[in-house]
C-alpha cells in the first residue's frame, strides 16, 4: 500500500472532496485522484462514492481513515522529529491545564521555564474540562489523576493529599466506621450525596451534610476559614493554614491526586515538548505538590 496515496485519501476525506483537497494542498486534481484509485485498487474496495457536490466515504473507507489515522500522525511525527533533532527547542508551546493548577502555581513555573529556555514561547488554556491534545492542537496537557489513554503517554510529576480540615471552633465529633457522625460540609459540586469522608486510614469516619456546593476549591477553602464547615481539600491549597492554625486537620484521606504532563505520541517528541516535560519533574523532584 503506497503512503502518499493512504495520506492523500485522509486529505480528500477530511476536505469533502478532491477539489477542496487540491486546494488545501496545492496538489494537482489529478494527483489526488490517481492516488485515491491506486489505493482503491490495492484494498480491493472502493473507498469513495463519487457524485453530486461532495464526496462520500463509504463504510471501509470509514475503517480504513480510523484504523491508519494513528499510524500516519507516528509517521509525519517522525519525519518531523527528524527535521528538528538537530535544532535547540523553540516555537510556541501549547498547555492545557486544569483552573486549580493554573491558580496555584503554572504563571510561576512557565516563567522560570521560559528564563531557561528563552527561544520557547507559550500559550495556555487553563480549564477543567479534558480538552483534545489533537484536534485542539496541544502539545502538552497537565492533568489530575487521567483515565487511562491509549493516545496519551506522559508522566507524574507531583502527588497531593486530601486533609478533612476546619477551624478550630468547629467541635470535632468522634468519627467511627460503623455509625458515622454528621457535620456540616462545605462540598464541591460535583459531590454525591451519601458519600463518607473516611481518613486516618479509615478509623475516623464522617458523614458531610453538604450547607454549600461550591465550583471552586479555592472557593470552598475560604468558606471554611470563615466557619461554614468542614471540607476535604488538596494540601496544596491548606498547608499555609494548617501551619498558622488558621484551620486544623481532622485527618488524611488514604487516597493520593496524582498530577500528570501528558503528550500524545508513544514514541516521540518534539524538542519543546520533550524539555517542558523533563523541567515539570525537576521542578517537583521530591514528587509532592505541597513542598
Amino acid at each position: 500500500m503506497d503512503i502518499n496515496a493512504l495520506k492523500d485519501f485522509h486529505l480528500i476525506a477530511s476536505c469533502g472532496g478532491i477539489g477542496a483537497a487540491s486546494r488545501a494542498s496545492g496538489k494537482p486534481k489529478a494527483t489526488l485522484s490517481r492516488r485515491l484509485a491506486e489505493l482503491e485498487e490495492a484494498v480491493g474496495v472502493r473507498l469513495i462514492e463519487r457524485g453530486g457536490h461532495r464526496l462520500h466515504v463509504t463504510e471501509a473507507g470509514e475503517r480504513l481513515l480510523l484504523r491508519t489515522a494513528g499510524p500516519i500522525q507516528e509517521i509525519d511525527e517522525a519525519a518531523l522529529s527528524a527535521r528538528e533533532n538537530a535544532a535547540k527547542p523553540a516555537g510556541w508551546l501549547r498547555v492545557t491545564a486544569p483552573l486549580l493548577f493554573s491558580q496555584l502555581a503554572l504563571g510561576r513555573l512557565l516563567a522560570e521555564f521560559r528564563l531557561r529556555y528563552p527561544d520557547i514561547r507559550v500559550e495556555t488554556l487553563s480549564e477543567n474540562r479534558l480538552a483534545d491534545l489533537v484536534d485542539e492542537q496541544f502539545d502538552v496537557a497537565i492533568r489530575i489523576n487521567p483515565p487511562v489513554n491509549s493516545a496519551l503517554v506522559g508522566r507524574c510529576f507531583a502527588r497531593d493529599r486530601l486533609v478533612l480540615v476546619a477551624v478550630p471552633a468547629l467541635e470535632r465529633p468522634i468519627g467511627s466506621a460503623e455509625s458515622p457522625p454528621a457535620i456540616p460540609a462545605v462540598v464541591m459540586s460535583t459531590f454525591s450525596e451519601g458519600e463518607t469522608w473516611r481518613v486516618l486510614k479509615g478509623q475516623r469516619c464522617f458523614a458531610p451534610q453538604p450547607v454549600m456546593r461550591l465550583s471552586s476549591l479555592l472557593t470552598v477553602r475560604d468558606a471554611v476559614m470563615a466557619g461554614a464547615g468542614a471540607a476535604m481539600l488538596p494540601q496544596s491549597i491548606v498547608s499555609r493554614q494548617l501551619e498558622t492554625g488558621e484551620l486544623v486537620s481532622w485527618g488524611e484521606a488514604d487516597t493520593l491526586t496524582e498530577l500528570w504532563v501528558l503528550h500524545t505520541s508513544r514514541r516521540l517528541q518534539s524538542p519543546k515538548v520533550k524539555v517542558f516535560v523533563k523541567f515539570i519533574c525537576e521542578h517537583y523532584s521530591a514528587g509532592w505538590f505541597f513542598t
